[in-house]
């Protein structure tokens, strides 16, 4: 079989391509982010399917379903904080008569390198009560994303693939395989299992758990789900659930007796498997990365007679990522002891925003806006602007997730705070900030929005915003701000006293203004440069 050396994210994508897609969607969001970008690079040399980012993780799994209603094949992929945002018709597809493979590809951030929270999908997949797949290698993720598809369409419901940043982002050798032919166009016949009306939604409610017997036996007797038994060992066994396996198996040869072992990459949890384990030993440790999703699971709420260690009880840490050093000191081994760097101290490096950067001169004009009051509320947003709280800045005040800054602001302001601006990035408007916008022009909320327009989805790798920068103002006027106070500034040095002044008008205007500070991303030319070098 050909082979090739991808990372997490690209073998995702490629066994999807493998597996007869006929549509891919995507908000971007790091870990997850390479696996649309991969497939758009690639989707020229196929020519047969479709490959886009969509205004955010809601509409892309909605476009997805659509794919699935037809007969044909789709992924759908986003991070985990973006799954909140497609929850709605996620947990809701569960019920439908998924027609042609659905697979929801979700990458989890432990540690937070990038992200609000360190939240665990497989709650999600529990929660929709479907079929969560979590490969421990960049192999597997080929291998498995091929399978979820089949299951997709063997048992009628979406199928999660969950990834965690590791093994999202590291590459290895990957065996690929044959591609199938992408499925015909294939309108579902079961009308009332595409329709959640309570009559219906109940009948398909009750399908759904009377499988769950079917899904417990796949887990169950499937491959990847392997347990070894050692019939002289009983002190302690050991679960281990995907990147969990590589970190146990990094310390296993140093252990003195091999305990024995279920991993686990298949849920539901296979109870069976568990139960034999749980039968020759005194003591269990969880090995996974993320929340402590299986230990729960085993500790349930009565004392188990068998004691279940890992992240609940401290024997590994509950917060922040899985690694070989925190892992063999849960298997009873000694800390590796490391060379003591000597020398200089360097000074730790905060993140700030790129020198050029327009938001930097859009800060610059907002704090001299804001400097004349005696307080105000300046919400903000997830995205390279987030930034402008730090030092020199420290022009922001809130960040709570996709397009809160709109909603916060126009909370602030109708219980009476003023003035309040909120700031929001071009890319995030256009995800999560519309709605609230339009909420605040209904309420004639008396507050101020910043829309700042780089041009460009700059945090997450610089995906193209899905509408044009030109097409915003018409936006916003569309949906009933007073023309007169929408205004278009430039953010550049030169321009800070005019930009300020704007800024103060328009908070001191009583109702909703919306000013866009339009000027590109300063990456944006040297990637443009780099892509016509053809680098």
């Amino acid at each position: 079989m050909p082979e090739a050396v991808l990372l997490g994210d690209e073998a995702l994508a490629m066994g999807a391509i493998d597996s007869g897609i006929s549509a891919a969607y995507a908000y971007p969001g790091t870990p997850s982010s390479e696996i649309m970008e991969y497939l758009q690079a690639v989707a020229p040399k196929y020519g047969d399917f479709v490959a886009e980012w969509c205004s955010n993780e809601k509409t892309a799994y909605e476009a997805a379903v659509g794919v699935s209603l037809v007969g044909r094949r789709a992924l759908v992929s986003m991070k985990h904080v973006g799954l909140n945002v497609a929850a709605d018709p996620f947990i809701n597809s569960a019920l439908l008569a998924i027609h042609g493979g659905l697979v929801l590809a979700v990458a989890d951030d432990p540690g937070m390198h990038s992200s609000q929270n360190e939240q665990d999908s497989r709650f999600y997949a529990d929660f929709a009560r479907i079929i969560c797949l979590e490969p421990r290698t960049q192999g597997e993720v080929y291998e498995m994303t091929r399978e979820a598809f089949d299951l997709s369409e063997r048992f009628h419901i979406p199928v999660m693939v969950r990834l965690t940043t590791r093994i999202a982002h590291s590459r290895a050798v990957v065996q690929t395989g044959e591609r199938r032919p992408q499925n015909p166009l294939n309108k579902s016949t079961e009308k009332a299992g595409w329709l959640l009306l309570p009559s219906t939604a109940r009948k398909l409610w009750a399908e759904l758990l009377e499988n769950q017997g079917q899904f417990l036996a796949y887990a169950e007797n499937s491959p990847y789900n392997t347990l070894e038994l050692n019939e002289e060992f009983f002190e302690f066994g050991v679960i281990t659930a995907g990147l969990g396996w590589n970190y146990y198996m990094e310390n296993r040869d140093e252990m003195a007796v091999k305990p024995s072992h279920l991993h686990i990459s298949v849920y539901p949890i296979p109870g069976e498997k568990v139960r034999r384990l749980a039968e020759r030993v005194k003591r269990i440790v969880v090995i996974e990365e993320g929340f402590s999703f299986i230990e729960r699971a085993l500790l349930g709420i009565l004392v188990p007679a068998v004691k279940i260690s890992g992240k609940e009880d401290g024997t590994l840490p509950s917060t922040g990522e899985l690694t070989p050093d925190n892992v063999r000191e849960a298997m009873g081994l000694k800390p590796k002891q490391g060379i003591e760097a000597t020398g200089l101290e360097i000074p730790g490096r905060p993140p700030q925003l790129c020198a050029g950067c327009p938001h930097r001169d859009s800060y610059d004009a907002l704090n001299q806006a804001v400097a004349g009051f005696d307080q105000k509320v300046v919400t903000a947003d997830i995205g390279c602007y987030t930034l402008g709280y730090l030092p020199p800045y420290q022009a922001i005040e809130t960040c709570l997730c996709m397009g809160a800054s709109v909603g916060m602001a126009k909370g602030a302001s109708q219980a009476g705070f003023h003035p309040v601006v909120a700031t929001i990035g071009d890319g995030t408007f256009l995800h999560s900030g519309i709605t609230p916008l339009v909420d605040a022009v209904a309420s004639g909320s008396n507050m101020t929005l910043l829309i700042l327009d780089n041009s460009i989805t700059a945090m997450t790798g610089g995906q193209q915003t899905i509408l044009t920068s030109s097409r915003l103002e018409k936006l916003v006027h569309g949906i009933g701000v007073d023309p007169d106070h929408i205004k278009l500034i430039i953010p550049l040095k030169k321009h800070t006293a005019e930009n300020a002044e704007i800024i103060r008008r328009e908070m001191e205007y009583e109702g909703v203004s919306v000013i866009i500070a339009l000027r590109d991303c300063i990456q944006t030319p040297k990637e443009k440069k780099k892509k016509e070098a053809g680098e």
